[in-house]
């Protein structure tokens, strides 16, 4: 699977988080039930200050073998005080760009992801959702690098 080193700034992402495990039988459920809270929710319309339509979703705090899983978006200011506020740390990242089926492609990137030798830093790895299209999606994921 092919990747750009890319360098980013640091960035602030507002949504709603869960902690989850890739041994947890129900990490997918977690997952999918926080894009359903965020979409059908209402959340994703109240984020203040969006700097784009893009959605994120952010894996960060990894702790042994859990890790904290935010859906939302990149925000310019904070106003938003009933929502989970992350900051994920400039620096360098492995890009990923995929195209296809929302849930199929990031599945099959991810599987990939976790086999491939890394030099990871486990500070912030994230998706980027550049569209709504379920089926013919375009999507960057993003793999800090120490």
């Amino acid at each position: 699977m092919n990747y750009e080193i890319v360098n980013l700034e640091q960035k602030t992402v507002v949504g709603v988080s869960a902690i989850t495990s890739n041994s947890d039988p129900k990490m997918n459920e977690v997952i999918g039930g926080l894009w359903e809270k965020l979409y059908q929710g209402g959340i994703n319309a109240a984020i203040k200050n969006k700097i784009n339509e893009y959605a994120i979703g952010l894996y960060s705090d990894y702790s042994n073998d859990q890790y904290c899983v935010t859906a939302g978006n990149k925000v310019s200011k904070l106003e938003n005080d009933d929502l989970t506020v992350k900051i994920n740390p400039a620096g360098k990242y492995a890009r990923f760009s995929i195209h296809g089926h929302m849930e199929k492609v990031v599945a099959k990137a991810w599987d990939e992801i976790w086999k491939m030798d890394l030099n990871r830093s486990f500070t912030g790895d994230f998706e980027e959702y550049l569209n709504c299209d379920w089926d013919n999606a375009d999507i960057n994921i993003y793999i800090a690098l120490k």
